[in-house]
């Protein structure tokens, strides 16, 4: 049986041969350019876990966790850049507070403004006022339809009228107590530089005017509108004020104020729907009076034409012409 004997590895000398001072310093510079990718690895390494990057948009670093409203409006800003020119623009479109800040003129009075204010829309056939015959133009599913054309025409000729008496200087009562009618009785009544009433009417405030409203207060004004001082003595004696015309918005709730207006002789204007008599005011305008989009309309209108009256009358006293007769005064 033959042994078999290991082979040893041979050791390796550690033993370094003397060098010269110059291969000492060549191999010396060598071990540093090895060394030195590593220290900028290492760098590397530590500045990235510690430097902050910076958004482009927002412009703060994203170290820390956003605001939620921030990510939010950043996200919207983002996609209102792709999107913003995608789609359509719908114009004109309806807005409620126009018919309040810009009325429509008397010239503008159209059929279509007057269907979109749903004007045509009466009462019910069962509720039919046989004096509305000749302002209904047919029936449908059991509803009066009233005819626009004689709508635009009566409210053309009560604008004609509100501009005639604002050019002469006459006082305007606005009338319109139902919930919603404030704003556009008060700014037609502005328009018109006249009065306005959005509360319950006091019954006898004109046929017994001297004891319901003698206290209040009055003044002399000029073609300009300036007030004139000096006439003290005068308005204690003076009657009391009654309008020159009145435009009353719901005539079925005011129908004792438009009853007192026609024993002292005041023309009034009033909303007529199938269900009211026309007979109640002197210049009826056809027209749902349960809209208020349609109430508002017929507000902004007759303000609009008492507003020309006044620009009217203003104008002709500058040229020196007054065009209503003065109050004169009793000795």
């Amino acid at each position: 049986m033959a042994c078999r004997s290991l082979a040893r590895a041979p050791t390796r000398s550690w033993t370094r041969p003397f060098a010269s001072e110059v291969d000492s310093i060549a191999s010396s510079l060598t071990n540093s350019l090895q060394d030195t990718p590593s220290i900028e690895s290492l760098l590397q390494n530590d500045t990235s876990g510690r430097v902050s990057q910076i958004d482009d948009e927002s412009h703060s670093t994203t170290d820390f966790e956003p605001d939620p409203v921030a990510r939010t409006y950043h996200s919207l800003k983002r996609q209102l850049s792709t999107t913003g020119r995608l789609g359509s623009a719908i114009t004109p479109h309806y807005q409620p507070n126009t018919l309040l800040t810009h009325p429509p003129s008397p010239s503008s009075i159209t059929l279509e403004l007057l269907m979109a204010s749903q004007s045509h829309l009466g009462h019910s056939t069962s509720l039919w006022n046989p004096m509305n015959s000749r302002y209904i133009f047919g029936i449908r599913q059991g509803i009066h339809i009233i005819s626009l054309e004689v709508t635009a025409a009566h409210l053309r000729r009560a604008c004609c009228v509100v501009s005639g008496v604002a050019e002469r200087r006459g006082l305007i009562l606005f009338v319109g107590t139902r919930p919603g009618q404030t704003r556009c009785v008060v700014n037609a009544a502005k328009l018109a530089s006249g009065c306005h009433l959005f509360e319950r009417w006091t019954p006898g405030s004109i046929t017994n005017g001297h004891q319901i409203l003698g206290r209040c207060k009055t003044k002399f004004v000029d073609e300009f509108d300036r007030s004139v001082e000096g006439f003290d003595d005068f308005l204690l004696d003076s009657p009391a004020l009654k309008p020159d015309l009145v435009v009353c918005l719901n005539p079925l709730e005011n129908w004792v104020m438009l009853h007192e207006c026609g024993l002292n002789g005041i023309p009034t204007i009033g909303i007529i729907d199938t269900d009211a008599d026309p007979t109640w005011v002197t210049y009826p305008i056809p027209a749902n009076d349960d809209s208020l989009r349609c109430v508002q309309v017929v507000a902004g209108v007759l303000g609009k034409a008492g507003e020309e009256g006044q620009m009217k009358r203003r104008k002709k006293a500058k040229e020196g012409e007054v065009t209503y007769t003065p109050t004169k005064l009793a000795k």
